[in-house]
């Protein structure tokens, strides 16, 4: 039987944040310009496969921050989450299913059919 683990509320709600962080943050990225700074598009068909990409505005400065904050805040959570006291309660050769449980903990238990 696989084990369980009795993970400490704020470990739990910090590995949610940092989810959702990082989900706020890709989403982001995804809607921005391929470019930090404004640069003219290119098309290069000369490697080993084609790479087009179109002129980018770059990013405004609000965007900018809101990266940089979201960026922050993901470093932040990740070093809570990765040094929280609890790892020191886990056995070294379970630390990594620990790990991989909390990082699907929020999912619930696993369904049986």
């Amino acid at each position: 039987m696989a084990a369980t683990y009795d993970f400490p509320s704020d470990l739990l709600a910090g590995q949610e944040e940092l989810h959702q962080v990082r989900a706020e943050l890709l989403a982001l990225l995804k809607r921005l310009p391929w470019s930090v700074e404004p640069l003219d598009g290119f098309s290069d068909d000369k490697g080993w496969r084609k790479v087009e990409r179109p002129a980018s505005p770059g990013w405004t400065p609000d965007e900018q921050a809101e990266v940089e904050k979201l960026r922050q805040r993901e470093r932040e959570l990740a070093v809570f989450v990765t040094c929280h006291r609890f790892w020191s309660e886990v056995a070294p050769p379970d630390t990594v299913d620990a790990r991989a449980k909390l990082k699907h903990a929020h999912e619930g238990p696993p369904q049986t059919s």
